[in-house]
């Protein structure tokens, strides 16, 4: 008998009858004689229907109220699930993130877990009962509902798995597992058998839609080995894990694209010690997620900055850095929305040369302009004009001949 989370995302139980499949697959599962505990996501598109109508009702919602009403989501599909596996003869009992015993920070809309109580769960399992839990959310110290942010019911699912010592962790999608680009943007894209996960983390970060990066951060610390793989059919997924020896062989192990991203720039700023940090700090209590950070040259004691931030916080991050401005010499800010991050990683960039130059060559060729540059021990990302996304990750992802691995 094994011990087995799994966690079905928002395609995976669309609708009634993904739902009923959904259960059937769980039934199989326990057929077996595993316990199983289920996580689930919000139907697909029904987060986006919530975060419209707020938005109809006014602009800027409270993020309090936000978490009230997003987390309505997830509690509709463990309740629906539960009763898909009642039908089945499976005895079920549906958790909301709170009495699951996820307890978190007092930030919404991106709260971080702090502790998990899965005393509620054990005493379930041990009754013979199917655990279904609502992802995406917890409660923080004063009994306040919070949501953990994008990608928040990977988190919780394999947040689970390590303090219930479970035997395999499962996150089913609508994919068949991780690919070394979208398929969907390039058909030649081959998916991984496995992936370490310094690579998966990376590719999370840089807009990999498969993984969000917390879950991986979250998996790595606990050593939580997981796989990837489709709802939909039972052929096998990618595994993530420790990296091993052989991996490096690969240079590049995938291509990502991340079109959610803007493009912030202070200019004209005081060249001097403390100016950055105040910028920084800004935006660090506002609980705003920098990326990609260049500084140029200071000339005439005057300095610019250029970073990207998720595109959905360009109004947190006007507003933060208003006031700041003053503070480090009167500079001007400005935000460009239409950019795109391309990015290659492979932790075989740590013992092999000539990637960079494999890439602003492949870029060249397509007449993909660049803006900026960072690298990392196994990554490099540049900043692309939006329009030019999917041609460049096209272009990146022949010059390594992914299609081939």
């Amino acid at each position: 008998m094994a011990r087995i989370v799994q966690k079905y995302g928002g395609t995976s139980v669309g609708d009634v009858e993904r739902i009923k499949k959904v259960a059937e697959r769980i039934k199989f599962n326990r057929d077996e004689g595993n316990e199983i505990v289920v996580v689930v996501s919000a139907r697909a598109g029904v987060t986006n229907e919530l975060i419209a109508r707020a938005k109809a009702v006014t602009p800027h919602p409270s993020e309090r109220e936000m978490d009230m009403l997003l987390s309505i989501g997830e509690q509709e599909t463990i309740a629906l699930v539960a009763m898909a596996l009642h039908g089945l003869g499976v005895p079920a009992v549906s958790y909301t993130g709170g009495q699951a015993g996820i307890f978190t920070d007092k930030v919404h809309t991106r709260a971080k877990i702090q502790a998990i109580n899965p005393a509620s769960i054990e005493k379930d399992l041990k009754a013979g009962k199917v655990v279904i839990v609502a992802g995406f959310q917890g409660v923080n110290a004063e009994g306040q509902i919070t949501t953990l942010g994008r990608g928040g019911s990977d988190l919780t699912a394999i947040a689970l798995a390590a303090p219930l010592k479970a035997d395999k962790c499962e996150i089913y999608t609508d994919v068949d597992g991780v690919y070394t680009a979208d398929p969907r943007v390039v058909k030649t894209a081959k998916k991984l058998t496995e992936i370490s996960y310094d690579e998966m983390l990376e590719l999370a970060s840089s807009g990999s839609k498969v993984m969000q990066s917390r879950s991986v951060e979250f998996a790595k610390k606990f050593g939580v080995v997981f796989e990837v793989r489709s709802s939909f059919n039972y052929n096998p997924g990618t595994i993530v894990k420790e990296e091993v020896a052989y991996m490096e062989k690969v240079v590049v192990r995938g291509v990502a694209v991340d079109k959610d991203q803007a493009k912030v720039i202070v200019s004209n700023i005081l060249d001097k010690p403390g100016s950055a940090a105040k910028v920084f700090r800004a935006l660090a209590d506002a609980s705003i997620i920098v990326d990609m950070i260049v500084q140029n040259v200071g000339r005439n004691g005057i300095a610019n900055l250029t970073f990207t931030v998720p595109q959905t916080d360009t109004h947190k991050a006007q507003k933060a850095l208003e006031p700041v401005l003053d503070e480090v010499g009167g500079g001007q800010l400005a935000i460009h929305e239409g950019i795109a991050k391309l990015s290659v990683v492979g932790v075989g960039m740590k013992t092999h040369s000539g990637v960079a130059a494999t890439l602003f060559q492949a870029l060249a060729d397509a007449n993909v302009n660049i803006e900026l540059i960072t690298t990392s021990e196994i990554k490099i990302s540049v900043v692309i004009d939006q329009a030019h996304a999917e041609t460049a990750a096209r272009a990146a992802h022949a010059a390594f001949q992914l299609d081939q691995l």
